[in-house]
């Protein structure tokens, strides 16, 4: 029980490297939770520092959701229980990491990349359709925000589709990881509501105090 809770501690404190807001402070000096959204993620380090701090931001998110579930694929010989249970929920302690942190006193991300990185590890192929319904819905919208949460709607429907109950905890973990995106992403809901949303490359400027 001890190497299980500490799995799950490593996956969270992963989960709480706060990759956009080191990369703002490193190159512009400032705060990302002060300007445009005030998200530390990828669409907000795209809007106020550019286009390579934002990939390099997305590539450590997700970094952080593979790593968290590959401790556990690790580990999970060591821990007497279901290793797809071992796995997941390391997966789901870096999520939660990520959008609540320990390091910005719990406040961050939305959880999308590292999200991502997850299901990356755990569900490739639904993962991979899941990816190309975002594509879409932000090549045709340019919305990031309603791509990402249609990209976790549907990820469930992919899993099942492509597994069926084989593959429960991962299923169940998949919904559960949609619910806390699009609880995440309430603030982009109203906006996409009252058409005020920002678009995908849109810039903000940056006015420093």
């Amino acid at each position: 029980m001890l190497l299980f809770f500490l799995c799950l501690l490593g996956g969270y404190l992963l989960g709480s490297f706060p990759t956009g807001y080191v990369m703002s402070k490193l190159l512009k000096g400032i705060d990302i939770r002060k300007f445009g959204s005030g998200n530390i993620g990828f669409t907000n380090v795209l809007r106020v520092i550019g286009t390579v701090p934002a990939l390099v931001t997305l590539a450590g998110d997700i970094g952080k959701g593979v790593a968290s579930v590959y401790m556990g694929s690790f580990f999970s010989s060591f821990i007497p229980t279901n290793p797809c249970l071992v796995k997941g929920l390391s997966g789901l302690t870096s999520i939660i990491g990520h959008n609540w942190p320990l390091f910005l006193k719990f406040k961050g991300g939305k959880g999308v990349a590292t999200s991502a990185g997850v299901f990356l590890f755990l569900t490739p192929l639904p993962f991979l359709f899941s990816l190309i319904t975002m594509v879409v819905v932000v090549g045709f919208t340019r919305y990031v925000s309603l791509g990402s949460i249609i990209a976790a709607i549907s990820l469930p429907f992919f899993i099942w589709i492509h597994s069926g109950t084989q593959l429960i905890i991962y299923l169940l973990l998949s919904v559960l990881t949609a619910g806390i995106i699009i609880i995440k992403h309430r603030s982009n809901l109203i906006r996409l509501f009252l058409g005020k949303e920002n678009k995908l490359g849109q810039r903000v400027k940056i006015k420093k105090e």
